[in-house]
């Protein structure tokens, strides 16, 4: 009965979230066995939960990097090191859009930030518009498989999963789904006889190079000098970071000190300096740093939309959430999680079979629901069945995450297809069918990712 309702209400074309909460509550005024005032607070009790403090501030986080002329800086850094490759500009999209993840946490952060820029610098060179959006489109999904994500601490609060655990799975598949991007770039600059687009200068490499091996260095030598040599850690960290705000200048690197947002995350937590909640804060402030003192680019009226622009983002992510915690929890009283639990496993108990089943139900339901709704409504149903299985939850977590990003690529819910749509000013049915082709990296990039875990858990076991 309560499926039937919430079925009907989309139908009607209710907001998803509304008709959660509102077949929930119907449910309960039909049969009688509850008070109606339960919907209330259950909403409440699904969102009174410190890990989900930290959608907020990685909101925020994202929003001032994205105002802060940050994405120039991406976009300035990528095109030195691989804009001379033959399809240049779409490798530089490629090579942004992974720099850009660490900050945002969100493909459509991705798509409407560094898009805009990507998009008019490709149409400028010759490209394609439908190219353009495509190459745009397959690389947004990296914003929240490379950490920090958004998605991932909403699935780590539902399934009970160490959401430091699911930002280091994140790394490994978010570089191998680059790597394909890339190849895929590569085969259409071939079959095309597309050649650069801007000249290859070594000065320029060099330095983008050194500015890749300065990330890389930084937090190597860190660890060696607390780990080896004894220092103690936040005064070598508060060391660290005096170096690297002096050699920034010295040098004037274009984008070393957006690029260690994730560095300083991943090193935070992993170390146990703070929790991915105050991560999330450690990350604003950071971007603030950098926006306000470093780069000069905010201002205070500027911080103010950027504030109400995350309070009004925030607020609608959060209500789907309660909405979603409601249903979920109805799901569960009337045994619906249970029952379809019972049926996958009479059906099958083979890990790898349930895996490709659960791959083609999220990749459905990706299509119709907003990804934080699609995890909070799937999470009660699929993850009891993984641990009957024996399945990793790290590991489908990152599989859900991926299936549903791919989601967002198509209608009727692909917000990123028209948020693009929109930047590019195609029609959706045209940047529909520009998304087609780089479906087969992004599927082939899930299949990997499906059936070799050990690609996903190889890091997190491994830092442990």
């Amino acid at each position: 009965m309560l499926k039937i309702i919430f079925l009907l209400l989309m139908s009607g074309g209710i907001p998803v979230a509304v008709a959660m909460a509102g077949s929930a509550l119907i449910y309960i005024l039909w049969t009688g066995n509850l008070p109606p005032i339960a919907v209330i607070h259950r909403m409440v009790s699904g969102i009174d939960s410190f890990p989900l403090l930290a959608v907020p501030f990685f909101i925020l986080a994202g929003n001032l990097m994205n105002n802060a002329g940050i994405t120039n800086r991406i976009y300035n850094f990528a095109l030195a090191l691989v804009g001379w490759l033959k399809g240049g500009l779409g490798h530089v999209n490629v090579v942004g859009s992974v720099v850009f993840a660490g900050m945002s946490g969100t493909a459509i952060a991705d798509a409407a930030g560094l898009g805009t820029i990507e998009i008019k610098a490709m149409k400028d060179h010759g490209y394609s518009t439908e190219f353009a959006v495509g190459v745009t489109a397959a690389s947004a999904t990296l914003g929240p498989i490379i950490p920090p994500s958004l998605p991932f601490v909403i699935y780590g609060m539902m399934a009970n999963v160490s959401v430091g655990a699911l930002f280091l799975a994140g790394i490994l598949p978010g570089g191998l789904m680059a790597l394909l991007m890339m190849l895929t770039v590569a085969y259409f600059a071939h079959r095309n006889g597309w050649g650069a687009d801007v000249k290859f200068q070594w000065s320029k490499v060099i330095k983008a190079l050194a500015e890749l091996a300065v990330v890389m260095a930084w937090p190597l030598a860190v660890w060696a000098l607390v780990v080896h040599a004894g220092w103690p850690a936040q005064p070598t960290v508060l060391i660290g970071l005096v170096v690297l705000f002096v050699s920034d200048r010295v040098f004037r690197f274009q984008a070393v000190l957006p690029i260690m947002t994730p560095v300083l995350l991943i090193g935070g937590m992993t170390t146990g300096v703070f929790t991915p909640t105050e991560g999330a804060i450690a990350a604003c402030i950071w971007a603030m740093v950098l926006g306000f003192v470093w780069y000069r680019t905010l201002h205070w009226k500027m911080f103010v939309k950027v504030c109400l622009d995350t309070v009004e983002t925030t607020s609608t992510v959060l209500f789907i959430v309660a909405a979603a915690s409601i249903f979920g929890w109805m799901l569960t009283a009337t045994g619906v999680t249970a029952a379809i639990g019972q049926w996958v496993l009479s059906f099958t108990k083979e890990p790898w079979v349930f895996l490709l089943l659960a791959n083609l139900l999220m990749l459905f339901v990706g299509c119709f629901l907003e990804p934080t709704a699609a995890i909070t409504i799937l999470v009660p149903i699929l993850v009891p069945i993984c641990q009957q299985l024996g399945i990793d939850l790290v590991h489908f977590g990152l599989v859900m995450v991926l299936n549903l990003m791919i989601g967002l690529l198509h209608p009727p819910m692909g917000m990123v297809l028209f948020v693009l749509a929109r930047v590019a000013k195609l029609s959706v049915e045209r940047t529909t069918l520009a998304i087609l082709p780089w479906l087969v990296p992004l599927l082939g990039s899930l299949i990997i990712i499906t059936y070799v875990p050990q690609l996903v858990l190889w890091l997190p076991r491994w830092v442990q």
